[in-house]
């Protein structure tokens, strides 16, 4: 299956319409059909945008159906999630910024989106 057809799909399961996906993303409709026909590669940004609309997190659209069944990891504490960043040097040396600083929100807002963007890598070069 297709990352479009997954997302068509993932919205018919979920009653969405096209409309109610443009309403919540800010994309164009043609933009949206392109995708779930696999006429156009969409943008990162423009998977996240599907994606939060369809309550799923970006990984969740190149998983083969018998993945889709397995929970997503996601950090639920502050502590799982800063234990997780400090143990990336090259984002905290590349990110000129002091976790240590950070809300517990911002904390786990950061390494669930870190963890996201790093399962989608995985996908890219996945042989």
């Amino acid at each position: 299956m297709t990352i479009g057809e997954r997302i068509r799909k993932m919205r018919k399961e979920k009653g969405y319409s096209i409309m109610d996906i443009k309403e919540q993303t800010g994309l164009s409709k043609s933009t949206i059909s392109e995708v779930e026909n696999d006429k156009s590669n969409p943008t990162a940004d423009t998977l996240q945008k599907i994606a939060k609309a369809l309550d799923v997190t970006v990984d969740t659209f190149f998983k083969e159906d018998e993945e889709l069944q397995q929970p997503v990891v996601e950090f639920t504490t502050p502590q799982e999630a800063m234990e997780f960043i400090l143990k990336q040097p090259a984002i905290m040396g590349f990110g000129g910024f002091d976790v240590n600083k950070m809300r517990d929100e911002e904390v786990l807002d950061f390494a669930n989106e870190l963890l996201r963007q790093l399962q989608l890598l995985s996908y890219k070069y996945k042989k």
